[in-house]
Order: C-alpha cells, then sequence, then structure tokens
C-alpha cells in the first residue's frame, strides 16, 4: 500500500492533472471515479489507483484484466480533484485525434477559444449525443483537464474529435462540401432559417469574446439564436446544444443508436 504523499507515482499523478504541458509530453491524463474508469478502453489503460476504503467496498468495478495500486485514504484524498472522492482513478494514454478521424460527418462543432472546462465538456457530451463530431482550436482550454474530463462523463472516449487553427478547419471543411455557420450577432439571421443541405458546421466563439474576427470571416453564414428579454448572449453549452439539434435528425449517430445514447446520458 502506498501511505506517503511524496511517493514518485503519486508525484506523477498530481503533475498529470496539473499541468497541461505534463499531460501533452507524456500523452496521459487521469480520469477519476469509477463511471469513468468504467469508460475507459482496455487498450489506452495505463494504471489504477484505488483508495484502502474503495478496496475494501467497491473494487469489482474494476475491469478484472486491470491490476490496481492501493493508496491510503489519506493520501489517496492529496490527489482527488473532487471534494468528496470516489476512491478510484486512472492513468490512460490519450485517444487517437485528427482531422482525419473527424472529416466526413454531416454534423460538426468548431469550438474557437472555448475556456471554460465545465462549457467544453458539456459539448463534448452533447456533441454525442446530438450526432456531431468536435473540432477544437489550439487555444481551447486543454479537453484532458480533469474538469474537463469529469464533465463530458465518459464521451471524450466516444465522440470523434480533432484539434486544428479555425481557419484550416474551415477551408478542409468546405472541400467536404460543408456549410459553415458563425454563431455571431452581427449581420446574422436566426438559426431557423437557416437553409442548408448536406453537412453542417457550427462555430461556437470564445466565452467573453465570442467567434473571432477571422473565424467569422471565412465562415458562409452568420447565424444567431433569437432572445427576448435584456438578455445578450447565452452560455457557450447551451449555444452549442440549440445549434447542434437544430439539425436533429440529418446528423450521423457515431455508430450509437438513440437508445443507447439516452441509456447512458440521461
Amino acid at each position: 500500500m502506498i501511505t506517503s504523499k511524496s511517493n514518485q507515482k503519486l508525484k506523477k499523478i498530481r503533475a498529470l492533472m496539473d499541468s497541461p504541458k505534463e499531460r501533452k509530453q507524456s500523452s496521459l491524463f487521469v480520469v477519476e471515479g469509477s463511471r469513468l474508469v468504467e469508460e475507459v478502453p482496455a487498450e489506452l489503460m495505463e494504471e489504477v489507483y484505488v483508495s484502502a476504503s474503495f478496496e475494501k467496498n467497491g473494487v469489482e468495478c474494476i475491469p478484472c484484466e486491470v491490476g490496481y495500486e492501493v493508496v491510503s485514504d489519506e493520501a489517496f484524498r492529496s490527489l482527488s480533484d473532487t471534494v468528496n472522492p470516489q476512491g478510484i482513478l486512472a492513468v490512460v494514454r490519450m485517444p487517437s485525434s485528427g482531422m482525419e478521424k473527424v472529416l466526413g460527418a454531416d454534423l460538426y462543432v468548431l469550438l474557437d477559444d472555448i475556456r471554460d472546462p465545465g462549457n467544453l465538456g458539456t459539448i463534448v457530451r452533447t456533441a454525442e449525443a446530438a450526432g456531431a463530431r468536435v473540432i477544437l482550436s489550439p487555444n481551447c482550454v486543454d479537453i484532458y483537464n480533469p474538469k474537463v474530463v469529469r464533465s463530458t462523463m465518459g464521451t471524450i472516449f466516444r465522440v470523434p474529435f480533432a484539434f486544428c487553427g479555425m481557419i484550416d478547419a474551415i477551408n478542409m471543411l468546405h472541400d467536404e462540401g460543408a456549410t459553415v455557420c458563425a454563431a455571431v450577432l452581427d449581420g446574422s439571421i436566426p438559426y431557423t432559417e437557416l437553409d442548408a443541405e448536406g453537412a453542417v458546421a457550427f462555430i461556437i466563439g470564445n466565452e467573453a469574446n465570442g467567434v473571432s474576427a477571422a473565424a467569422a470571416e471565412a465562415a458562409d453564414i452568420r447565424v444567431r439564436i433569437p432572445m427576448k428579454g435584456m438578455v445578450e448572449s447565452l452560455n457557450a453549452a447551451v449555444s452549442a446544444a440549440i445549434l447542434m439539434y437544430s439539425r436533429q435528425g440529418r446528423g450521423e449517430d457515431n455508430g450509437q443508436s438513440e437508445d443507447t445514447v439516452r441509456g447512458k446520458l440521461l
């Protein structure tokens, strides 16, 4: 049993949780909690750690082919990113990502400098439910940030996503015949008036500054979500959900039936 908070393995886990640079250099990240650990594909699993209490009461949720190390409850609490840790976490290899994995869909969401971990995780989760694929600009919050991973509820292992500059991504989508729509106010039409056949991509902008001028200029159409009262804008994740679901029934299902998605997400 690991009891010291200064144990080298625990230091490595803490570094992976705290440092995007460490995650990038090692191509590893951390998932925490029973449900997320259960979602990890076997081929991506590196290491599993459980608290002493978890081993006593809940070890049956660990995949049988994966070994684990036990950590004292106190030492485990020093690792956890949550107020009430469940007592299990895993070190995981990053899934493959790239534009070649994403292209060829009917629905995309392009994230232009999204900075809030909760927003990013929620958008990824919603993308699976709506049948969309996700493209992230280089300045988005790290998708492997523990808060993002937790917000995805496991969909990070199922939704195709890629990292790409917005202009390059837009050009590639144009080559695929997709209509690219920027979610902006100026010069836009209500999203309900969008009349586009074939693949559609929605650009969702930074929480504070919106879609960048360059990305908006490169888009085919500018759309907005009509709002009453004195509301000036909606949360980025809410906006993404509304726009993705406006294409419901036209997007792909990423290989899952509606019943499968409903069972996992509701």
